[in-house]
């Protein structure tokens, strides 16, 4: 298998602990992935969820390169419409400058979760309609032909840290036209004719000379298929009750979730959540993951599970890292698997 193998970590919080904790487990999973191999280790944003920690992703980014030394580091994503692009080039300038070459610029065009976050945000839902004029401001800011004469984005002008846009079916056009990398999410066929599309219009740009294929979702192993399920059940169960209650709770643990007498709206919900990711021991995940990548093309995976039993978690990423290593030769300096067979940057 020569593919990337990354993580997206979303800080999930864990019921009854304070987010603050999550933030510092995300740093601590930053090293963790770093000492397995991973290629990068993304951060997310959101907003007024109670459930995640994570809504400043720059910031938390800057602690995760800090203590790290290795891993590239990232957002997935800055989402776009919520920033002005002068401010999204600083501080992926002042992100680039301080840790040089290990810097990726993922962006994405969602909107807040609800109304009332969009209203604080001062963005509507149709500010998503202007994604594609955003990008171009914010390749002007590094570019060095800023949107606004006579105004220049220090330090990022002249900079490149690789850009990247999240994006599902119909977004790939518009990665495709900005010459950035794609991360599709999901692991579906419409992530393969995603990519397809996407390579089809891709025109190159200072960001990327050849088209690149990021596909993400949740990945879970475990010395069984059922141990491996299981690590799904609290985030499931997260998406269920969001979609009955209207709010994104804190994870609570496998046993609890399976010992709940949920009603068949939120069983529906729950059962749908567990579809659709690729979950089992190490050789049944090897061999999705080699389907995975060759249906899509793909040059990378980028990992998004959270689950509340930390300890587990662990012990799924050390065995998702095991079973690509195999496909590789050689083993990283911490004895982990070499990812980076498959240089990108």
């Amino acid at each position: 298998m020569t593919f990337q193998l990354s993580v997206l970590d979303r800080s999930r919080t864990r019921q009854g602990r304070p987010p603050g904790e999550a933030l510092r487990e995300t740093v601590r999973f930053a090293q963790e992935a770093e000492a397995l191999g991973y290629h990068r280790f993304w951060v997310s944003e959101h907003h007024g969820v109670p459930g995640v920690a994570g809504s400043a992703p720059t910031v938390l980014a800057a602690a995760v390169a800090g203590a790290t030394s290795r891993i590239r580091v990232g957002t997935g994503g800055v989402m776009l419409p919520n920033h002005r692009t002068l401010v999204v080039a600083e501080q992926f300038g002042v992100l680039e400058s301080l840790f040089p070459g290990r810097i990726d610029m993922g962006l994405g065009r969602s909107v807040g979760f609800t109304g009332g976050i969009r209203r604080a945000l001062g963005v509507s839902k149709d500010a998503m309609g202007d994604f594609g004029t955003q990008l171009e401001e914010l390749a002007g800011w590094f570019g060095g032909v800023p949107p606004v004469p006579g105004v220049h984005a220090l330090p990022a002008e002249g900079l490149r840290p690789p850009l990247f846009v999240l994006a599902n079916a119909s977004g790939a056009d518009v990665a495709a036209e900005a010459g950035a990398a794609l991360v599709i999410g999901g692991f579906s066929e419409s992530a393969v004719a995603a990519a397809e599309r996407y390579r089809a219009g891709f025109r190159p740009s200072a960001w990327w000379e050849k088209p690149y294929v990021v596909v993400a979702g949740n990945v879970a192993v475990g010395e069984t298929r059922e141990a491996a399920r299981r690590l799904l059940v609290p985030e499931a169960w997260a998406v269920a009750h969001s979609r009955t209650h209207g709010v994104f709770p804190a994870l609570r643990s496998a046993e609890e979730v399976e010992a709940l007498d949920m009603s068949e709206r939120e069983r529906g919900f729950y059962e749908g959540a567990l579809r659709g990711h690729l979950y089992g021991t190490e050789e049944e995940v090897g061999a999705a993951l080699g389907s995975l990548v060759r249906s899509t093309g793909a040059g990378e995976v980028l990992v998004t599970t959270g689950s509340y039993d930390r300890d587990a978690l662990m012990d799924s990423y050390r065995r998702l890292a095991a079973v690509v290593g195999r496909g590789r030769e050689g083993t990283s300096p911490s004895g982990g698997c070499n990812m980076c067979g498959n240089r990108t940057p």
